[in-house]
């Protein structure tokens, strides 16, 4: 034993390797974290923000076909919007904007289709 090197034919001491199922510290990988993750608050500004603006071009139209195509250009606008804040900006108020566009929309054809059933003549042109 002196100096001696160990017995060749001795068992191999390998290194402990854990199973996973129980970590055992840190994840090898770092963790992404979102800049700017979805929260109430933005999607209820969003929602604000899109139920404003569709109010405000609703105001525009004088009659039926005037709302609903105000509506309309109004609901793609603030639809491209959202685009460009799901790519660059907060994705919680692209939200809010989305599903009260898709509200909106929804409002202005249910007016269309009653003023076409009542009147029988489509309302749009």
């Amino acid at each position: 034993m002196n100096g001696q090197p160990g017995h060749p034919g001795g068992p191999a001491q390998l290194p402990h390797i854990p199973s996973g199922l129980f970590p055992s510290g840190p994840p090898r990988r770092p963790t992404w974290r979102e800049p700017h993750p979805i929260t109430g608050a933005g999607v209820a500004a969003g929602g604000a923000l899109a139920a404003a603006w569709l109010l405000l071009f609703g105001l525009l139209g004088r009659d039926v076909p005037g709302y609903a195509w105000w509506t309309v250009v109004a609901g793609a606008v603030a639809w491209l919007a959202a685009l460009t804040l799901v790519r660059y900006g907060d994705r919680g108020v692209a939200t809010g904007v989305a599903i009260v566009t898709g509200g909106g929309w929804s409002i202005a054809f249910a007016i269309v289709v009653v003023r076409w059933a009542t009147s029988a003549d489509w309302p749009m042109w």
